[in-house]
């Protein structure tokens, strides 16, 4: 029997490599992940993914040039009402009290607090304006995030940098050497395959 993880972590790292090899801007390379991002959520659909988490930006992301923090802000806004458009519930979890984190998306940090106000097939968070370090010293703030059976993470890098430490404590850890713009649904499938073999424990 196919067993399909009901909460999939997605890193969708690459996407100013992916420019630069290119011959673009860093900052151009954020709007051509957004299509691979809905890509993903009707194919995770298909395979009855409950749950999907996406890793927008993060704090320590606003660091970098603000052509390319204004591009990534304005990517993850695009991506939310894009994937809004797919018959799922979208929760947004991130620093709000920040200058970083986009106002387009404060109504959506609501849903994350409303526990039980799932009614659609499949559930998309994003992490905007995340960092670990703000999500432990406010207690938890990803808490109505549950656990996490896989991370996938495309661009090759095999760490989490900073995704829902919590979380993840006992997610499988795939990586997809190709950068998220060139995102292929074989490259989820393979994922999924892969997971079959995984021995999963739970530390038991």
């Amino acid at each position: 029997m196919f067993r399909v993880p009901k909460h999939i972590g997605v890193i969708p790292d690459g996407n100013r490599r992916w420019a630069k090899e290119k011959g673009m801007k860093k900052e151009d390379g954020y709007h051509f992940g957004l299509t691979p991002g809905v890509k993903l959520v009707r194919l995770a659909k298909t395979y009855g993914v409950e749950e999907l988490t996406f890793y927008g930006f993060t704090v320590d992301n606003c660091k970098r040039p603000k052509e390319q923090v204004k591009s990534f802000s304005r990517a993850c806004v695009e991506a939310v009402k894009m994937m809004e458009k797919e018959n799922v519930d979208i929760s947004v979890v991130g620093n709000t009290q920040s200058p970083c984190f986009p106002e387009e998306l404060l109504e959506y940090t609501k849903t994350a607090i409303q526990k039980s106000c799932r009614k659609r097939p499949m559930k998309v968070n994003f992490l905007t304006n995340y960092g670990w370090e703000w999500d432990m010293k406010n207690g938890w703030a990803s808490r109505t995030i549950p656990r996490i059976d896989m991370v996938i993470r495309w661009g090759g890098m095999c760490r989490l940098s900073g995704f829902l430490p919590i979380q993840t404590v006992y997610a499988d850890f795939y990586i997809v050497k190709d950068l998220w713009p060139d995102f292929r649904e074989e490259q989820f499938e393979d994922a999924l395959k892969w997971y079959q073999k995984q021995d999963i424990t739970l530390g038991g």
